[in-house]
């Protein structure tokens, strides 16, 4: 296929060069960040979409993606798909769509979950909202970039399904930091904890593949002092996205609005911006009870 690819950064670049690797013709663009090994520099967003069977996008947040699909979706050719791996409100997510469909364009929102090491070993795990034709014409680039994709519904259903993913990892990730706190202070061991909970009815994603303990479990951000995986401000971003949509069909998620707090006071206040999000198990490590 013919690829526009608009945003190749930490994500991005590593997605874009596995689709050039693969054999597709792959043009990129980038206001900053340099274009991998295969991928041809396009001169501007509108540049790289221009003739593209589809044009994927990987963003900061939704008010970028709509200003990007106002400039790319005109000059992309009827039929063509606008697929936003972005992880962006689902507000935004459908309005891009409904603009897509206009101009005689198919379109998916597809987030991601796997991060940079995910999307540099082609691993990535995609949550798709759109058409199943517009599914089925890019589910062969989701088999290159990643391992599983999953169609989750009409638009806007794929940034729902990332949402809640993150609303239950943020609150997990955080209360497992709490147990591993109170477990030194009441002196237990934290490689027996560890033991304990990760075959019992307490494992979870955030104990048994990415224990917020150093040496204790497989290997994770925790032994490389924390250097994110998934940096700490990108799960706050999550979060209030998910408070946001819940504000938004008057959902209640309290765990998701305590869960929200503590990451915002750990990256605003307490210096957890660029560490990883299981950094709380120092911060409450240090700290008393609040």
């Amino acid at each position: 296929m013919k690829i526009g690819f608009i945003g190749l950064g930490n994500m991005g670049g590593p997605m874009a060069a596995n689709l050039a690797r693969a054999g597709h013709q792959v043009a990129g663009f980038d206001l900053v960040a340099p274009c991998p090994q295969g991928v041809a520099r396009a001169d501007s967003a509108t540049d790289a979409a221009t003739g593209a069977d589809v044009v994927i996008t990987m963003l900061p947040n939704g008010a970028i993606l709509r200003d990007v699909a106002a400039s790319v979706i005109p000059a992309m050719s009827a039929g063509a798909v606008l697929c936003d791996c972005s992880t962006v409100d689902v507000d935004s997510a459908r309005a891009v769509a409904t603009q897509a469909l206009a101009a005689g364009l198919d379109a998916l929102d597809a987030p991601v979950s796997g991060g940079v090491g995910g999307a540099s070993a082609g691993t990535l795990t995609f949550m798709v909202g759109g058409s199943e034709a517009a599914f089925a014409t890019v589910l062969p680039l989701f088999d290159i970039m990643g391992q599983k994709a999953v169609h989750c519904g009409a638009s806007g259903a794929g940034q729902a399904a990332k949402i809640c993913n993150n609303m239950i990892l943020g609150a997990t990730m955080a209360v497992t930091c709490e147990a591993f706190a109170l477990a030194d202070k009441l002196g237990l061991d934290r490689a027996r904890m560890f033991d304990v909970v990760s075959t019992s009815s307490g494992y979870s994603w955030s104990m048994n593949a990415y224990c917020p303990a150093p040496g204790v479990g497989p290997q994770s951000p925790a032994d490389n002092d924390y250097q994110p995986g998934f940096a700490a401000e990108l799960m706050l971003k999550d979060l209030r996205l998910s408070q946001q949509a819940a504000e938004s069909v008057d959902a209640p998620t309290p765990m998701g609005a305590r869960a929200t707090e503590l990451y915002a006071g750990f990256v605003e206040v307490e210096g957890g911006k660029g560490r990883d999000f299981s950094a709380l198990l120092p911060h409450f490590a240090t700290h008393g009870r609040e």
